[in-house]
């Protein structure tokens, strides 16, 4: 069976870089009837919070990445790496080592002088012959793997083609800290192995940790992953993304207006192609995914056509979900308000959706509807002149007598054009400004049906 898995290490928020490679596998997985694996990655003890844990939930709920299996917590493992440690050690594919930080860096420091590389030298590593240092007092030993010291490790990887790496190149991983606490490297092979992962997509950064563990892997016998490696994403700087340096949060583009089929959509298409399609859905993803079609150079994110994306689902989203979204939005909003996601909102979200690309820009329209607005004074200047200042009592009587639906109003509109001999712009313009704020809004008759009769006739009087 395929089984792929997302690893996130919760010393930080999900980042769009592991956010899109979750993407992949999950779609992977899908699209072969597969499994999907979430795996919390938390031996980095130090760093790791609940919250960071939290935020990676919510991220892939948001997301809709379900998964079949987990979380699964790499620290409520440590009894089953400590079990494979000892058994490396009993068959002398590893091995401990006592020599001390400021040891291991004097080593580097005069390899570095000779223009060596600063491998880790073996000095603890038994071999037929060798007689070992003795045994420091005091110092507790970490578990170092015996890397082969010859040969090459060679993969077929799933976006970069074939791949070699010399084992010259790479030295004695450490395995296991002086506390017991497997490293990265250790710890992913075993999980990997003990939860049947039959293809790792992950970061292009992995490649150099990829020869490591595959000899860990041939060590214990176990099979070996495919594995796939995507490329970084660039910011609007050239420069990676990362949790560490520009990238924002999963949750952040939730909470500033975006909709999860949009920046899955984005996610997807930000480094993968199926021909010249730009938009498509979960199901059309999990369709297409087969694993080709990944590009081997860097994507760059591009905030203007995630926007673009956004947009494009906003006009196309239910009106009582977007109405649920922007009571959210409002609620939220520095001066708080609390809206109904109620037909009136749905309404004037099916009336706004097409001029906006967040919902953030959406509750903006909205609030018009529930808060006072105050006109910008030079448009006030500009299209409430005196010319137009009797048309709008005009307007505003008939407003009072009519039926308060959309046709009704468009008549008493009429009339007061007919009454007065002005254009419709002449007398349109004012009266948005004065009632949303802004010259510029959908079919007038529309927006004020979505009023109530009082809140319009008391706006059109702050002539």
């Amino acid at each position: 069976m395929i089984r792929t898995r997302i690893a996130p290490s919760p010393t930080g928020f999900l980042h769009l870089g592991t956010a899109r490679t979750a993407l992949y596998s999950w779609a992977y997985a899908r699209h072969y009837g597969g499994q999907f694996v979430l795996r919390i990655e938390d031996t980095d003890v130090a760093r790791s919070t609940q919250n960071s844990v939290d935020q990676i939930l919510a991220s892939m709920s948001w997301l809709g990445l379900d998964y079949d299996a987990g979380p699964i917590y790499q620290m409520q493992r440590l009894d089953r790496y400590n079990a494979v440690v000892d058994r490396l050690i009993a068959e002398g594919k590893a091995y401990h080592c006592y020599s001390t930080p400021e040891e291991l860096e004097a080593t580097r420091e005069a390899k570095r002088a000779k223009g060596e590389k600063t491998l880790y030298d073996g000095r603890w590593r038994p071999a037929p012959g060798k007689t070992l240092p003795p045994v420091p007092h005091g110092v507790l030993p970490v578990v170092r793997f015996c890397n082969p010291p010859d040969g090459d490790v060679t993969w077929n990887d799933l976006v970069k083609g074939p791949i070699t790496i010399s084992n010259r190149e790479i030295d004695d991983l450490i395995i296991a800290r002086t506390d017991g606490v497997p490293t990265y490297n250790f710890a992913v092979v075993v999980d990997d192995w003990d939860m049947q992962i039959s293809h790792v997509f992950r970061g292009d950064e992995h490649i150099n940790n990829t020869p490591w563990q595959i000899n860990m892997f041939n060590a214990l016998g176990a099979p070996l992953p495919q594995f796939g490696h995507c490329p970084v994403i660039l910011g609007d700087d050239g420069q990676k993304l990362s949790k560490r340096r520009g990238a924002v949060s999963v949750t952040a583009y939730e909470e500033g207006g975006y909709l999860p089929e949009a920046m899955l959509n984005y996610l997807a298409r930000l480094g993968w192609s199926h021909g010249d399609e730009e938009l498509f859905n979960r199901e059309q993803l999990v369709n297409w995914f087969d694993g080709s079609h990944l590009n081997k150079s860097p994507a760059q994110w591009d905030p203007v056509k995630l926007l673009w994306v956004n947009a494009h689902y906003i006009k196309q989203a239910d009106n009582q979900r977007l109405a649920q979204l922007v009571s959210s939005q409002l609620s939220r909003q520095p001066a708080p308000v609390t809206v109904a996601a109620d037909s009136r909102l749905e309404a004037i979200c099916a009336l706004f959706k097409d001029r906006c690309d967040t919902t953030i820009a959406l509750a903006d329209w909205a609030a018009k509807f529930y808060q006072d607005v105050m006109p910008n004074a030079t448009e006030m200047t500009q299209h409430v002149t005196d010319v137009v200042r009797p048309a709008l009592q005009v307007l505003a009587g008939k407003l009072e007598s009519c039926t308060w639906d959309k046709p009704s109003i468009a008549a008493a509109i009429k009339d007061a054009l007919l009454a007065t001999g002005l254009k419709m712009p002449q007398l349109a313009m004012p009266v948005r400004v004065l009632v949303l704020g802004t010259p510029q809004t959908p079919s007038l008759d529309a927006v004020l049906a979505l009023f109530d009769r009082q809140t319009v006739i008391a706006r059109l009087g702050r002539v």
